[in-house]
């Protein structure tokens, strides 16, 4: 399933409230690139919340979401 654009539109970055950058096709992620995290996407919804941000450097697209993870 693919986030509409309008909804992309209207997502913030929950930090600093800042613009996003869909990742990956179907989308992954969302990017923050101020915060430089990433907020994962399962099951098509994305997931907002500070604690399950992965910093930036740490995101592996490819990877399922139980390993995408770094810092465990």
């Amino acid at each position: 399933m693919m986030m509409q654009k309008e909804l992309l539109e209207i997502l913030a970055c929950p930090r600093c409230h800042g613009q996003l950058e869909a990742l990956g096709s179907p989308l992954q992620g969302l990017c923050c690139h101020a915060c430089a995290v990433v907020y994962p996407v399962r099951d098509g919804i994305p997931v907002m919340l500070l604690e399950e941000a992965l910093p930036l450097h740490a995101w592996h697209p490819d990877a399922n979401s139980d390993t995408t993870r770094t810092d465990k």
